[in-house]
C-alpha cells in the first residue's frame, strides 16, 4: 500500500489541531462554530468533486440530497409517535430501542426515533432516491443532465414548502443532539464546541480517505478514463453507466450524511438548505477548487463557506457565488486550482528558475 497518499491527510489533521489551539489562545473560539458548519458543507463538496471531477457529471441538485438527509432525520427525531403507541409495529420498534422516549424543551414526553437510527434511515432513504433518480438521469450528458438534476432540486424544494409535517416555509426546530459514546454529542451546546469541531472534521477526513482510496483503485482509473473520453472508455469494455451511477449515489450519500449531522448540530433545518442557490454554491466551490482536485475543493470550501457564514458577503452572498461560477466557466473551465493547470504552472516556474540560474552562473 502506498502510504504517501495519506500524507496530506496527516497534514490536514495537524492544521485542524493547530487551528483549534490558535483560536483558543487568541480568545476567539467562537469561530469554531462556523468552522464546524463549514466542515459539514465541505463533505457535500467532496462528494460533488468526485462526481464532477472524476465521473464528469454535473449536478445542480445536491442541495436536494442534503435536505433529504437533514429533513428525514429531523422529522424522525421530532415527530411524536405516541399517537401510534397502540400500534404493534411502533411497540416493537420501541422494544428494540429504535424508538425512544424523551422530553421536549417544555418537559412534555415524546416518543421519537433515536438519532442513530434516524441517521441510518435518512442515509438509506437518500441512497434509494439517488438510485431512483440516477438510473434514468445519469444517461444524460452536458446541459441535459444539468437541467434534469436542477429539476430534481426544484421538486425537493417544492415538496418541503408544501408539506406541513416538514414545516412548509418554516424550519423544523428542537432537533435533539446526536449522542455518541463517551458522552459525545453533535449539538451546538457551548461546552461541546471543541468536541463538535473535531467530530465534524473527523467526518471530513473519513470522506477524504474513502475518496482517495477510490481514486487510486481500479474504479478510480475507470472514472478518470470516463472523464477523459467516455466513448473510448466504452470501447475498452468499461461499464461507464454503472460507474457514473455508483459515483452519483456516493456523492448523494455524502450530501445526506452532511445534512443529518449539520441538522443535529444546529438543532434545526430550514427550506433554504434545499434552494437552487445552495446547489449553485456547491458547484461554484468545486469549480474554484479544481474539478478533480480534492484538496483544492476542501481548501476553497472552508474559506468561502466560512466567509459566507460570518456574513462577510452580506446580502450579496448568492451574487458572489453566482459570479464565481460564471467567472470560472468563462476563464477557467477546468477550475482555478485544476491539477493539470498547477502542474503546468510548476513546470513553467521550474524552467524559469533554471534559465535564471544559468544566466547568473554565466
Amino acid at each position: 500500500m502506498d502510504h504517501k497518499r495519506y500524507f496530506p491527510i496527516a497534514i490536514l489533521l495537524c492544521i485542524i489541531i493547530l487551528l483549534q489551539l490558535l483560536l483558543a489562545v487568541t480568545g476567539v473560539s467562537f469561530f469554531l462554530k462556523e468552522l464546524t458548519q463549514a466542515a459539514y458543507y465541505t463533505v457535500v463538496v467532496i462528494g460533488l468533486c468526485m462526481l464532477i471531477g472524476y465521473a464528469g457529471q454535473i449536478s445542480l441538485g445536491h442541495a436536494g440530497f442534503f435536505a433529504i438527509g437533514g429533513y428525514t432525520s429531523a422529522v424522525l427525531t421530532t415527530f411524536n409517535f405516541s399517537v401510534f403507541s397502540s400500534s404493534p409495529f411502533i411497540r416493537f420498534l420501541h422494544t428494540i430501542g429504535f424508538i425512544i422516549q424523551r422530553d421536549d424543551l417544555y418537559g412534555k414526553e415524546l416518543l421519537t426515533f433515536s438519532p442513530p437510527v434516524a441517521f441510518m434511515l435518512a442515509v438509506l432513504f437518500s441512497a434509494l432516491v439517488a438510485i431512483a433518480i440516477g438510473i434514468p438521469v445519469i444517461r444524460l450528458r452536458g446541459h441535459y443532465l444539468a437541467m434534469a438534476t436542477l429539476g430534481f432540486g426544484v421538486i425537493i424544494k417544492a415538496i418541503i414548502d408544501a408539506t406541513t409535517v416538514l414545516g412548509a416555509h418554516d424550519p423544523i426546530t428542537s432537533v435533539p443532539g446526536f449522542s455518541f459514546f463517551f458522552g459525545l454529542e453533535v449539538s451546538s451546546k457551548i461546552p461541546l464546541r471543541i468536541p463538535n469541531y473535531y467530530i465534524a472534521w473527523g467526518v471530513v477526513i473519513i470522506a477524504l480517505v474513502i475518496c482517495i482510496n477510490l481514486i487510486h483503485s481500479r474504479a478510480g482509473r475507470a472514472l478518470r478514463s470516463i472523464h477523459g473520453n467516455e466513448a473510448a472508455a466504452n470501447s475498452l469494455g468499461i461499464n461507464t453507466t454503472r460507474y457514473k451511477l455508483y459515483t452519483f449515489i456516493l456523492s448523494a450519500v455524502f450530501a445526506a450524511v452532511a445534512g443529518v449531522f449539520l441538522t443535529h448540530y444546529n438543532g434545526s433545518i430550514g427550506p433554504s438548505e434545499a434552494s437552487v442557490m445552495k446547489s449553485v454554491r456547491y458547484v461554484a466551490i468545486v469549480a474554484v477548487g479544481g474539478m478533480a482536485n480534492l484538496w483544492g475543493c476542501v481548501m476553497m470550501s472552508v474559506i468561502l463557506t466560512f466567509l459566507s457564514l460570518r456574513g462577510v458577503f452580506g446580502s450579496f452572498d448568492d451574487i458572489v457565488f453566482g459570479a464565481i461560477l460564471i467567472t470560472m466557466m468563462l476563464f477557467a473551465p477546468g477550475g482555478l486550482l485544476n491539477i493539470a493547470r498547477l502542474k503546468l504552472w510548476r513546470e513553467k516556474i521550474a524552467i524559469r528558475i533554471k534559465k535564471y540560474a544559468k544566466r547568473n552562473s554565466a
